[in-house]
């Protein structure tokens, strides 16, 4: 059971970014749809067998308001750049937040930071957009063999972009190999490279990582990913570990979804999974070793 007089003050931000998608997307609220879809879940966690009500408290300091814009990023560094200490769950958009976010939280230097990926795409695109924020983190300083880059598919990616992520050093578990290893396996490896000497760990969670038909609202998922089961067992495994500083969900359409609302419905389960994770790090449940 966890420990009710300690809670664990976990800071929500929402940065609908959207404006550099290579995808045509619309500019309907992610962060907005996913709060809204935490209504349908319960706190309590028969895994843990805890309410995270009672351990947890949610510091929402809402959405910025275009975060694509140079004030937008100027607000998103102030927040962000202000305090280290986290943890921080981040509310896309796409997945230009997540170059935006770990250069305002490491105010430029990556020294001290490594970089989990859960995505289908190695997002070493050239340029300014949602393809491109692991090689534009690279590009700012960020060191490639602090990178791991977890659920690559088949099929989705260039050869030119695969052997720049190879030259830079950056780790690959594709989808392939997901089918051989553990999940817990994999989170270990993942928390040894990315967080060697002690890093902070960025966590991103493109959730066109998963299969297609559970994420119709991710508009670059294809089918073949991985389940949602796997996704919230990676999710929370990660954020049990204490160097893992801030996690975002990007990459959600909603006017896309299907009707069902699923895409955004696995978004909020994927927060409460999260939530969890961190919750672990001051209970008598173990992280992964």
């Amino acid at each position: 059971m966890f420990d009710a007089s300690s809670h664990t003050v976990v800071r929500l931000l929402g940065a609908h970014t959207h404006a550099t998608s290579v995808s045509p997307r619309s500019e309907s609220s992610t962060p907005a749809a996913v709060r809204a879809a935490l209504a349908r879940y319960s706190t309590w966690s028969f895994e843990d067998q805890c309410d995270l009500s009672d351990a947890a408290v949610i510091d929402d300091l809402g959405d910025v308001a275009e975060p694509d814009t140079d004030e937008g990023a100027a607000e998103l560094a102030q927040l962000l750049g202000g305090d280290l200490e986290g943890p921080w769950l981040l509310l896309g958009g796409d997945n230009a937040l997540t170059w935006r976010a770990l250069s305002a939280l490491s105010r430029g230097r990556f020294d001290d930071w490594g970089l989990i990926t859960f995505d289908a795409h190695l997002d070493m695109r050239e340029g300014r957009s949602n393809g491109s924020p692991v090689r534009q983190l690279l590009d700012a300083g960020l060191d490639g063999s602090r990178v791991v880059q977890i659920g690559l598919a088949d099929f989705s990616n260039s050869a030119a972009y695969a052997r720049d992520a190879a030259a830079a050093g950056v780790r690959i578990i594709s989808r392939a190999q997901l089918r051989e290893r553990s999940v817990a396996d994999v989170v270990r490896e993942a928390v040894a490279v990315a967080g060697r000497d002690g890093r902070r760990l960025y966590v991103d969670v493109d959730m066109d990582v998963c299969d297609r038909s559970v994420v119709p609202g991710c508009p670059a998922a294809a089918p073949g990913g991985v389940s949602p089961d796997e996704l919230r067992q990676f999710v929370r495994l990660t954020c049990a570990q204490p160097q893992v500083s801030a996690l975002d969900i990007t990459e959600i359409d909603v006017a896309r979804d299907a009707p069902d609302e699923r895409t955004v419905r696995l978004a909020a389960l994927v927060m409460l999974e999260a939530l969890a994770g961190f919750l672990r790090r001051t209970s008598n449940q173990r992280s992964v070793q």
